[in-house]
């Protein structure tokens, strides 16, 4: 008889995706961070769930729908862990109020910098802030009653609302009012009078707040809340079918901004007679209420002004020089004579720029092939795409336009770099195209040379200033061999290909992990020494995890570093006792995959665009490569060996989910400052000392 398979414990994706978001809040409350910092991670803390909301929420919220049945086969009961989630965000909005009101306020205050709301004016900043509402403010506004069973105005997705409780002069009849904040037209912060030395700031809401009496001169203003709508951002697109595809996300592009609605988010002060009135009238459900701060939006205050600056910010870290890359004529010639490495946001993103820039213009280069999933709205890697195109090189460019939140402005580029020649691939059906490569094509003395960029991260010149990644650029023969490979995959040249160097998704990554798992189980159970490091943005693949619940079994010892979601429950006996796992929050947002295997001592390494989750590993094309030069060898592991050890910003991944703080028992480390100074000492520069 067979035996039952064991029952593994599994952390909830979305209960740890909470976590990560918590650690980003704990750096908001960090009090070892600058001022300026604390409220840089207070509008990332917002912007994040925003995004979870408009995307994950709604998900979850949409399996309600399923019948019974179907639910049945969830590991989860939707509506329970909607329950969940609005409790925890509850908490998290909870401790963010009460310390963006007792800290992040008074602080400013001690630095001369004030916030203030409507009822803070002096007379001079009252005779200002009319009319600059006059003239910048009420031109955009259109306040309107709220009255139930009348047709009102659609509730924009994430747009700012303020409702109003009126009291009639005349009668002293009750009504609700609404009026939407113009964002689009005025930034969030207005500048004020101030004394010599003192800086004063508005939000506009508060300006707005000001203004209402004024516009509603028959009624008493007794009262002013905050509200927002979160709605449904996916895309519902069956690619499968018949149809162009672009045409399809076009259309669908317009439909997310009236999308289901997924939160109602409004401020904890707001009487209860007036956010049912209100969301009654709009239609809302009481489920998708939830309780949050005065000010939504706070990703608006990333751009609060600071008048001090560099002051109360971090130290700048000027991204260094390689110079690897500065002794030679060519880039070429750089990567020619050995692989290379660069790391981001420590080094500058200008080598993948330059190395692009002289295939578009050495007329050796023959063909230029790229796969593109983020880029930007000014993409420095678009134009020289279309330079390279207008210079009489083959460019082929697969365009992934099915990347969430991005879809408009990759159209945009793909659109623009196929009316100057470049030769445009779009999306695959039923796949997202989730690597990061860039394959030149150059005749030399000896015939073709292939030229092979492998990325962590995006071809994004704005990500590449705040994200760590890593990218290797290399002329190993193999490896770029198989890179055309995987482009012929994509052109539809060919169908597949057993590939030797690289791990490719979806139809052999997974099995080439399993293979070097199981390879460190067998070292471990013949006593030999058997280890594996991993960093990750997210591990939630549930076979995969059962491997490495298996391997740990076995006595394989297993450190990972994990940013952000992660579904595995380290250290249970009998399950994950020799699984330990950190995760690091810091200044740059930590984005590079590694996957490390000890082999026998043969110290097996990759760099990939792929995390660890079903979709990733079954739902996209990702590519892992092999790194065979020791010096980068050396350099990935002094990251990993900077990373583990630190002290300042790593959080221990635990059964509890607590996000407690590793042990400060050593010296302290702290790995990304550490890591900057590795770089700096390999560039043989000096760090920009400014502040």
């Amino acid at each position: 008889m067979a035996k039952n398979k064991p029952k593994y414990a599994f952390h909830d994706r979305e209960i740890s995706w909470l976590a990560f978001n918590h650690r980003v809040l704990q750096e908001a409350i960090d009090e070892s961070n600058p001022l300026y910092e604390r409220i840089k991670f207070l509008g990332i803390y917002h912007n994040n769930l925003d995004e979870f909301f408009r995307v994950r929420v709604a998900a979850i919220k949409s399996m309600q729908n399923l019948k019974s049945k179907t639910q049945r086969k969830l590991k989860f009961v939707p509506s329970e862990l909607l329950q969940q989630i609005f409790r925890i965000v509850s908490d998290h909005y909870t401790e963010l109020d009460d310390y963006f009101y007792n800290n992040i306020i008074p602080e400013l205050k001690e630095n001369d910098i004030y916030l203030l709301n409507e009822r803070q004016l002096n007379e001079e900043q009252a005779e200002y802030i009319t009319e600059f509402a006059y003239d910048n403010i009420l031109p955009f506004i259109q306040p309107s009653l709220i009255e139930k069973g009348k047709i009102l105005a659609f509730l924009k997705n994430r747009s700012l609302y303020l409702a109003l409780s009126l009291k009639a002069k005349d009668n002293g009849e009750l009504k609700y009012a609404y009026v939407e904040i113009p964002t689009w037209e005025i930034d969030r912060f207005v500048p004020l009078p101030s004394e010599e030395g003192t800086y004063s700031y508005m939000v506009i809401d508060d300006a707005i707040r000001f203004l209402m009496p004024k516009v509603f001169p028959g009624y008493t203003v007794e009262a002013i809340h905050s509200f927002m709508l979160n709605r449904d951002a996916e895309l519902y697109i069956d690619d499968e079918f018949k149809g162009n595809l672009v045409d399809k996300i076009k259309k669908s592009l317009a439909k997310r901004e009236s999308g289901s609605p997924i939160g109602f988010l409004y401020d904890r002060g707001m009487p209860v007679q007036m956010l049912l009135y209100i969301t009654e009238a709009f239609g809302i459900d009481r489920e998708a209420f939830l309780v949050g701060s005065k000010y939504f939006k706070m990703s608006d205050f990333m751009g609060f002004p600071n008048p001090k600056a560099p002051e109360l910010e971090n130290e700048k870290w000027e991204p260094l020089p390689d110079r690897n890359f500065e002794k030679y004529d060519s880039m070429f010639d750089a990567v020619k004579a050995k692989d290379r490495l660069l790391s981001y946001p420590y080094q500058r993103f200008d080598y993948a720029l330059r190395l692009l820039k002289t295939a578009a213009n050495d007329e050796r280069v023959r063909s230029i092939n790229i796969t593109l999933y983020r880029t930007s709205e000014n993409s420095q890697v678009a134009q020289l795409l279309i330079e390279a195109a207008q210079n009489q090189k083959e460019v082929t460019a697969f365009v992934e336009v099915k990347a969430r939140f991005d879809e408009r402005v990759n159209m945009k580029w793909a659109e623009k770099m196929e009316a100057a020649g470049v030769q445009v691939i779009y999306s695959l059906p039923l796949l997202k195209v989730h690597s990061k490569l860039l394959l030149i094509s150059r005749e030399e003395n000896q015939g073709i040379r292939r030229y092979g960029y492998f990325s962590t991260g995006n071809f994004n010149g704005s990500t590449a200033k705040i994200y760590g990644d890593h990218a290797l650029i290399t002329a190993d023969d193999n490896i770029c061999f198989e890179a055309s490979k995987i482009f012929e995959i994509l052109s539809g040249a060919i169908e597949s290909y057993e590939f030797e160097h690289l791990m490719v998704a979806p139809n052999h990554m997974r099995t080439k992990i399993y293979e070097l798992i199981e390879f460190e189980m067998e070292q471990a159970l013949q006593g030999k020494p058997a280890s594996m490091m991993i960093k990750l943005n997210s591990l939630e693949d549930r076979q995969m995890i059962n491997k490495l619940y298996q391997a740990s079994n076995a006595g394989v010892k297993i450190d990972m570093i994990i940013r952000g979601i992660c579904c595995l429950v380290p250290g249970v006996p009998g399950q994950s006792e020799n699984i330990n796992i950190i995760s690091i929050v810091d200044r740059y947002l930590e984005h590079a995959r590694i996957y490390k295997f000890h082999h026998a001592g043969k110290d097996l390494i990759y760099i990939s665009s792929a995390d660890l989750m079903k979709r990733n590993l079954s739902r996209r094309i990702e590519v892992a490569v092999p790194i065979y030069e020791q010096d980068v060898k050396m350099q990935l592991n002094k990251v990993l060996k900077y990373q583990w050890g630190d002290n300042q910003k790593a959080r221990i991944v635990n059964q509890a989910l607590d996000n407690q703080y590793v042990e400060n028992t050593k010296p302290p480390l702290q790995s990304q400052s550490e890591i900057y100074s590795y770089f700096e000492e390999l560039s043989q520069s000096k760090r920009n000392k400014s502040s």
